[in-house]
């Protein structure tokens, strides 16, 4: 797997250049800045995350700055800035849910797939990360999972299990 430090420069492809021109039209003149978000949301699409190279390329299309992209990108969390998995396992990690034992799901999930939060199955199946609400207080703990982001709750170490199964045989 490519490591984020080994990132190559990229290309789009005319096709995704087409879907940008499409969304850029939609903005008044001048205001191609505001084509931010859907534009990263297709080069996510298109490479499964939002690589340095990838943004670079989407400031040098809007004419902004690289740090512009970099802002949104890093502060929005529906954006990877690093590979993923092909499920990516969403657990809510604040007050309420930790109340109810999201920290230890999110360690049960971590020696479950043995990796660290963040880091990639050696098969490229799952990654998984700890996330801001999911406003589902009542239900906790909660996880989510894309890429359809589909919803768990009431969450116990046997149901993460039978989930993560699941996922597997889908494979």
């Amino acid at each position: 797997m490519l490591k984020v430090e080994e990132q190559q420069p990229i290309t789009f492809s005319s096709a995704l250049l087409e879907k940008f021109d499409e969304i850029v039209k939609r903005y008044p003149t001048g205001k191609q800045k505001s084509a931010l978000l859907p534009l990263l949301h297709l080069v996510q699409a298109e490479y499964g995350w939002t690589s340095v190279p990838a943004m670079d390329q989407v400031a040098e299309y809007l004419g902004i700055e690289p740090i512009e992209v970099y802002e949104v990108a890093s502060f929005y969390t529906m954006y990877f800035l690093q590979p993923k998995g092909k499920y990516v396992l969403e657990v809510c990690r604040t007050g309420p849910c930790c109340l109810v034992g999201a920290e230890k799901i999110m360690a049960h999930i971590e020696k479950k797939l043995g990796v660290k939060e963040g880091e990639v199955t050696a098969d490229g199946q799952f990654s998984w990360r700890g996330v801001e609400c999911l406003a589902a207080c009542g239900f906790a703990p909660v996880l989510q999972i894309g890429p359809e982001y589909t919803f768990y709750e009431n969450l116990t170490e046997q149901s993460v299990d039978e989930l993560i199964e699941n996922l597997k045989n889908k494979i």
